[in-house]
């Protein structure tokens, strides 16, 4: 599917050169441009047009959360028919293990994930993963440090299709070696149950 940008708005002032300038240095392959621009004078609108101009793949890397969760809106707005990711850094708090000699204390290593976070990087992951083309992937600089490895990621996914005919026990194997977790009680993410001839799948 290509990029559908959807806007009441047309460029106006500067943004059409800027739009312009932008797609033919990408066309041609420069590897550096910058796009100024004071705040709010329509510099992610200008991205937009220059996304749809050039249909490729998008990541847009900012320098924190708040950015992150900002243009995530906007790119939403603009393409609400295309893939649009949202990925950050795994944890929302951490606290490094740390002694204090003074009072002879030691603080264990923290760290409390976002569940919401979490969905939302899994989202983007699989987006990237499904081949399509029509994705833009708005993530913090500190995203490349929590990833891992895409091809173990990738060997990670259970396929199954309608109509395929697979044993029961190798699929549940299969799940189980897709770190999922066998659940009796709480029916978390990530988890799955089986009744009889029902199994129960909570996607992460």
């Amino acid at each position: 599917m290509p990029f559908n940008l959807q806007s009441p708005y047309s460029p106006s002032g500067d943004q059409p050169d800027a739009i312009l300038k932008l797609t033919e240095g990408i066309n041609e392959g420069e590897r550096y441009q910058i796009l100024l621009g004071v705040t709010g004078s329509g510099k992610t609108y200008t991205i937009a047009n220059v996304i749809q101009n050039v249909q490729r793949p998008v990541l847009v890397l900012t320098h924190n959360k708040t950015l992150v969760a900002q243009l995530y809106g906007e790119f939403k707005q603009f393409f609400p028919d295309n893939a649009v990711g949202y990925f950050v850094s795994y944890y929302d708090y951490y606290q490094p293990e740390a002694y204090m000699p003074v009072s002879n204390t030691y603080i264990e290593k923290d760290l409390a994930i976002n569940e919401e976070l979490d969905k939302l990087r899994l989202q983007a992951t699989a987006q990237l993963l499904s081949g399509r083309r029509d994705i833009i992937v708005v993530a913090s600089v500190s995203c490349i440090y929590g990833m891992g490895n895409p091809t173990e990621f990738e060997n990670g996914i259970v396929r199954i299709q309608k109509g395929q005919i697979i044993s029961r026990q190798g699929f549940l194997h299969s799940l189980v070696n897709s770190l999922y977790s066998r659940s009796q009680g709480d029916f978390t993410r990530g988890t799955f149950r089986v009744k009889g001839d029902t199994v129960d799948i909570n996607l992460p």
